[in-house]
């Protein structure tokens, strides 16, 4: 199967074009091939599929073969690859996804190139069922959790998957591998959870770390970066239109007050292409 290695903000992805369906044993092919050692490495597998719905359809299957709903640094990437492989000729695409149904994305090109996109996350979810978590609570906001003798607070969004944003003193050096797995399968979290672990730096512009939910540490999250900026104006920390600081650089993220979705933008960058045996 031919691949493309992609990445936003070094969220990195293999990504793969021109299948129908994923493959029957792909959840044992994420492990492999997303082993940084013994495979190509990256956080996940991309597969760009047919749509009923949209222009396209994407599925993400995670390095531990799990699949998640939805990735924001992935459909940039997706994006990216579909308009600098001419598979579309017009800058407003829509992309299907798995949890947050079809979404609206908004290319900018420079030189035949796509250099930034810009995505309609969609609504927030605030309500904690749906999140999910186990709290009949809309918003959950300080909630307070308790993990190994140590307690944080944290705010609950789902941008189509689930996250939970904590506020920490110093996020880019917060101990993310001790806290980060016992926070993902806390029992708050019925179906695990994204953590991220955020500092507010002034009204418009917040420092984060992520530990992704089937991925670990990651270098940025999209949906992370989402639920952080919405967790920060409810908490009121800061202003609707924010920089996100991740690891591997920086997205800019919306709020909007006429329609409530939250809109992201941020880069997506080819790295090389292969091949490799199923």
């Amino acid at each position: 199967m031919e691949f493309t290695k992609m990445h936003g903000l070094g969220n990195d992805f293999l990504v793969f074009y021109g299948e129908q369906q994923l493959p029957d044993n792909v959840s044992e092919l994420a492990i492999q091939w997303c082993d940084r050692y013994f495979g190509v490495g990256g956080d996940g597998l991309v597969f760009i599929l047919p749509s009923e719905k949209a222009d396209f359809r994407m599925r993400i299957i995670n390095s531990d073969g799990t699949e998640a709903e939805q990735c924001g640094n992935a459909i940039r990437c997706v994006s990216k690859y579909l308009y600098d492989h001419r598979l579309v000729d017009k800058t407003d695409v829509t992309i299907e996804t798995l949890g947050a149904g079809v979404q609206q994305v908004t290319l900018q090109v420079e030189d035949g190139a796509v250099k930034a996109v810009r995505v309609d996350m969609g609504q927030p979810i605030l309500d904690g069922l749906a999140v999910p978590t186990t709290l009949d609570q809309q918003p959950v906001l300080s909630q307070p959790i308790e993990t190994s003798g140590r307690e944080f607070t944290f705010t609950a969004v789902s941008m189509g998957n689930p996250h939970c944003v904590i506020y920490v003193d110093d996020a880019p050096n917060f101990d993310l591998a001790t806290w980060g797995p016992k926070l993902e399968v806390h029992p708050f979290f019925p179906r695990k959870i994204n953590v991220e672990f955020a500092t507010v730096t002034n009204r418009q512009r917040v420092e984060m770390r992520v530990w992704e939910r089937g991925a670990g540490p990651t270098l940025a999250c999209g949906t992370g970066a989402c639920a952080t900026l919405v967790s920060s104006v409810l908490n009121g920390l800061t202003d609707r239109a924010a920089w996100i600081g991740l690891k591997g650089g920086d997205l800019f993220i919306e709020w909007s007050e006429r329609d409530n979705h939250v809109y992201m933008t941020g880069p997506a960058e080819e790295v090389y292409k292969g091949s490799i045996e199923i």
